[in-house]
């Protein structure tokens, strides 16, 4: 089954607050409740519900183990997924020490950088390789998703590098939209638009 991107970031949000809850002691949720923690309806929570297949007693809600592990059968893969950054900038640095370890199925394994004096450097537990090396390591590591941290001008030549490589997916927070294959799947994030968008909404608001 293949959901809807919007779905799946919402499932995903389910799942942060989720365990959340679990390390809280809470044992089921509300539909009312998760919605309030995503800046959503109870009404779009109980449509994911029931495109998962999942239900809840009613009286007691959503069991939050339950509905962790059933997110987890929907987004994660058996054997776990390899992760590299390339670029280890102040940005790649933040990406692999605040995502290490976040899941037990999205492994950080290598870093990528074009330095001479970056290489070899290690980062919350991940070592920083040569990007002569992506070819070869790519393969040996079983890398198949990659976070794209390199300044402007080296995005697109790092990106048709990762692609030669048979990386499949790439979420690009460089500012340089990229143009990538169909069979490669490409999510961009550019904080500036993010901060726009908040500056958007504060303006119209003081306003």
């Amino acid at each position: 089954m293949t959901l809807p991107e919007k779905t799946i970031e919402r499932l995903s949000g389910y799942r942060r607050i989720l365990l959340d809850c679990l390390a809280k002691g809470k044992t089921h949720v509300y539909s009312h409740e998760l919605a309030a923690l995503n800046h959503i309806t109870a009404v779009q929570v109980r449509r994911d519900m029931m495109l998962m297949g999942f239900s809840s007693m009613q009286r007691k809600g959503y069991g939050v183990k339950e509905l962790i592990d059933a997110i987890g059968v929907l987004i994660d893969t058996k054997k776990g997924l390899n992760i590299a950054v390339v670029g280890l900038g102040n940005l790649g640095r933040a990406v692999t020490t605040y995502f290490r370890g976040k899941r037990s199925k999205l492994n950080v394994v290598a870093i990528f950088d074009v330095d001479p004096e970056k290489i070899g450097r290690i980062v919350a537990g991940v070592k920083c390789y040569s990007d002569n090396d992506l070819p070869k390591l790519v393969k040996e590591m079983d890398i198949s998703i990659v976070v794209l941290t390199v300044p402007p001008e080296q995005a697109v030549k790092s990106a048709e590098t990762l692609v030669a490589c048979g990386i499949k997916g790439i979420l690009n927070l460089t500012t340089v939209p990229l143009n990538i294959p169909p069979n490669v799947f490409l999510e961009e994030h550019d904080m500036i638009t993010s901060i726009e968008k908040v500056a958007y909404f504060v303006k119209n608001h003081q306003g």
